[in-house]
């Protein structure tokens, strides 16, 4: 029989317990965003404490077939070990999302690089690939900001993936992405190689956020937002566009259509940003006791997607590569996000 002692299921049921005594308290609730906090503990405890409990009696119940030698009910058992054998890989992953805010929601950015609208295009490609993905994972995406380019594709995006470990699972995606393949714009059909920088930022939304911006560090922008055009434009100033000074940060967030939201997503932007200067600032200070410390920029790119003259998406860190690309930029990223995590671990 498998010890759950590795999945840690007698600390996370004390843990529950503890919180669930803390929720009965009365003056809990003269903390909204603590009592809030605490009572999605509760329930995402609740949830793991189950599918553990749960996949322990899968175990069991198999574990007494197997005993009974009856040839009749192999091809069952078989099957129902793959469920088990999967449902295991998946637990043993989310073992390795142990780091602060591996738990919580993500900030996903893209920005086209360099290469006109060939990058454009590759930059909204990467967009439906991360959308399809959080559809896929049962993840919520919402688009914060987005800013659309003069012929095809977008400048650059800005989305909120809301999950447990969405935060975990994406950050092997920060860096720079790079596409080959013929393109579409060019008249003599040349290939080209286009680049896009993806952004993965903590979203502490729900959590007490360590970064203080004083007033007179921001200025605040107020202009109409673009559309495309008729019933669509905006007709009164709506956009928010964030300047921090100190760094030159600028954040823009013209999807909704309330003002007030939008400047309360393009703050929850800029705090995310001005949050992992800090943790890279940090990183910078242990290089020395952990090894080199290397920012992502142009030409150093994560991953390649090749569509021309053959097909691989290749990530460079973990040498891990698919080639079905197209099943890749249709959201299957779990594979390389899996070789990530197990690679930074090693």
């Amino acid at each position: 029989m498998i010890s759950w002692s590795i999945f840690d299921l007698p600390e996370k049921k004390s843990k529950l317990v503890e919180f669930e005594k803390l929720a009965e308290n009365p003056s809990l609730w003269d903390d909204q965003d603590k009592a809030q906090g605490i009572l999605k503990q509760i329930v995402e405890l609740r949830e793991e404490i189950q599918k553990l409990e749960e996949l322990n009696q899968k175990i069991i119940d198999s574990h007494d077939l197997a005993q009974m030698n009856d040839e009749s009910i192999r091809s069952d058992l078989e099957s129902e070990l793959i469920v088990i054998e999967k449902l295991l890989d998946q637990l043993e992953l989310s073992t390795l999302l142990a780091e602060k805010y591996d738990h919580g929601n993500a900030l996903l950015a893209i920005h086209a690089g360099a290469g006109g609208t060939d990058s454009q295009d590759w930059a909204e490609m990467l967009e439906r690939m991360y959308l399809r993905w959080a559809e896929k994972n049962n993840f919520d995406a919402e688009i914060l900001d987005r800013s659309v380019g003069e012929e095809a594709g977008i400048k650059s995006v800005t989305i909120a993936i809301n999950g447990k470990y969405a935060y975990g699972y994406l950050k092997s995606e920060k860096g720079v992405h790079r596409l080959v393949r013929l393109s579409p714009f060019d008249a003599a059909h040349r290939r080209h190689t286009s680049f896009a920088q993806v952004e993965i930022l903590p979203d502490l939304i729900l959590d007490d956020m360590p970064i203080h911006i004083p007033q007179e560090d921001v200025r605040i922008d107020v202009f109409k937002s673009s559309g495309a055009g008729g019933q669509n434009v905006q007709k009164t100033s709506t956009a928010i566009r964030l300047v921090h000074i100190p760094t030159g940060i600028i954040v823009t967030c013209q999807n909704e259509r309330s003002q007030l939201q939008n400047r309360e997503n393009a703050f929850r932007v800029l705090k995310a940003k001005l949050l992992e200067i800090k943790r890279e600032e940090q990183e910078k200070e242990l290089s020395g006791f952990r090894g080199a410390y290397q920012k992502a920029e142009w030409g150093s790119q994560i991953r390649s997607y090749v569509l021309h003259p053959y097909q691989l998406a290749k990530d460079h860190r973990t040498d891990h590569e698919v080639g079905n690309v197209n099943a890749v930029l249709d959201g299957d990223l779990n594979s390389f996000i899996e070789s990530y995590l197990k690679f930074t671990i090693n």
